[in-house]
């Protein structure tokens, strides 16, 4: 873990960028982007697509370190080049922005209202490959929809013990535990969560530093606690769902709690757009994310 990395995560001022759709959300994130599925006819090709859509938003003047602290990469993405370095240095050497990589292998069937992680077998391998590409830390996603405590504990028991394998990798793990913001027990959830989460914190050692990304809460300030954690490095928000407006204004309503969206960063870009009219749009979306962060 690279200490200069860690104090930006820590201190520095903007958010993170989530550019990590994988295979099964990838059309949905090119369709929007203005690539039909008619544009590719396998999984390759749909691939290359997509990161040349992330290859122009990373490589884009707009995408700065002076509003973006890390960005989330999907593995594929780890393994690409940009401009002849792999993503992570790209990122890391070129524009000073922090490489994270998503780790999770998708969600389980919903059972006693929420999604655990599929299991993940090869994470030793993932992690190993990760350090090579000098990745700072990881993501992994399970998702909350009722207010069920032995399955919202379950949630994150899972979050935390394979959190300790990824640092006992010298990797920070984010551990993201989404509450479904359509969940008609999103605030009872959120108690939950918070109340679990905390239980989890205290008992990591002082040299098992964490992250994590959360749901804007329904109560304002809720997850204050979990946010000036001393085992927590930086606490950030999904987007979850919400327009990049309805984002953005409930962001500003949360002190110290820091973007981390990906539709609300991409969801205006297209690929018909000049490269003056994409780097003003990206700029556009940046500045927004990046005022209701600070």
């Amino acid at each position: 873990m690279r200490q200069d990395q860690l104090e930006k995560m820590k201190n520095g001022k903007g958010f993170i960028a989530a550019l990590d759709q994988s295979g099964g959300s990838t059309p949905k994130a090119l369709a929007a982007y203005g690539v039909s599925e008619d544009k590719y006819s396998n999984e390759d090709e749909m691939f290359d697509l997509v990161h040349e859509m992330r290859t122009r938003i990373i490589t884009s003047p707009a995408f700065d370190s002076d509003y973006i602290l890390g960005a989330i990469l999907f593995e594929q993405t780890m393994d690409r080049e940009i401009e002849g370095k792999y993503t992570a240095d790209y990122l890391a050497e070129n524009k000073g922005i922090v490489p994270f990589l998503k780790v999770d292998k998708g969600l389980a069937e919903e059972s006693n209202g929420v999604q655990m992680m599929k299991p993940i077998t090869d994470l030793d391998e993932t992690l190993r490959r990760a350090n090579e590409r000098h990745i700072f830390g990881t993501k992994m996603r399970s998702v909350i929809k009722e207010a069920n405590p032995d399955a919202i504990k379950a949630v994150v028991d899972q979050q935390f013990e394979i959190g300790k394998q990824i640092i006992a990798a010298g990797l920070v793990p984010i551990i993201e535990p989404e509450v479904d913001i359509n969940s008609p027990e999103k605030e009872k959830c959120e108690e939950l969560l918070k109340t679990e989460i905390l239980s989890h914190l205290e008992s990591l050692r002082d040299d098992e530093p964490v992250m994590l990304k959360l749901t804007i809460p329904t109560k304002a300030n809720l997850y204050k606690d979990l946010i000036d954690h001393s085992k927590v490095v930086r606490a950030v928000a999904l987007s979850g769902g919400y327009s990049a407006d309805a984002a953005n204004e409930k962001l500003k309503a949360n002190d110290g709690l820091i973007a981390s969206f990906s539709r609300a960063l991409s969801q205006d870009l297209n690929v018909n757009q000049t490269d003056e009219e994409f780097n003003a749009v990206l700029k556009d979306a940046v500045k927004a994310i990046y005022e209701a962060s600070v």
